[in-house]
């Protein structure tokens, strides 16, 4: 989300996208309408335990920032909006596509690392039940690894990153049971930062 290349043509946030991606309760219905193919306001509004009036006003934010679109293949009626998420690789944005707003691209780019922060935080309370051998099964990887690559070399190790969760997701049975949603989280940085 913060920047990189990924995949071929990541989309390179508007204003506009930003805007509505700043905001905590828009990033939980992304997050929402991600592990879901297409959810309907109250049926969110009743998964994040929200009104639905408050949900619906921020579904038009997102639909107006283009990060979700109506799946009317999916209505019950014409009265029924359905929503989906918008797939693909997003970036805040890079030396060759610099973001409009600074100030709005940090917020962004705290709120993710507040996300991040977050998720590392639940895997190391977490991590003791697995190593200590309570837990069957992984639920949560904490790894580190240090490597010595170019610039264009770690553009390309992105890439086949991007091209491996493609692969991964459309192999996937929807149908069983044993799936199971996974948040990752790639985190590098080179020795300069």
């Amino acid at each position: 989300m913060t920047g990189g290349a990924q995949g071929d043509d990541p989309v390179w946030m508007t204003s506009a996208m930003l805007k509505a991606y700043a905001h905590p309760l828009r990033r939980r219905i992304l997050k929402l309408l991600a592990r879901h193919d297409h959810m309907r306001a109250a049926d969110i509004a009743a998964e994040l335990d929200v009104p639905a009036n408050r949900v619906s006003f921020h579904l038009r934010a997102l639909a107006d920032a283009a990060l979700i679109t109506e799946a009317p293949e999916h209505a019950r009626d014409r009265r029924d909006r359905v929503w989906t998420a918008v797939r693909g690789a997003m970036s805040v944005g890079d030396p060759d596509h610099p973001v409009a707003d600074e100030e709005l691209g940090g917020a962004v780019v705290q709120a993710v690392a507040a996300e991040h922060q977050d998720l590392l935080q639940r895997v190391v309370a977490w991590a003791p039940e697995y190593y200590g051998g309570r837990s069957p099964g992984i639920r949560a990887v904490f790894q580190q690894r240090t490597t010595r690559l170019t610039e264009a070399e770690f553009e390309a190790l992105l890439h086949e990153f991007d091209e491996a969760f493609e692969r991964a997701e459309a192999a996937h049975d929807e149908n069983d049971p044993d799936g199971r949603f996974w948040q990752v989280d790639i985190v590098a940085a080179d020795d300069t930062i």
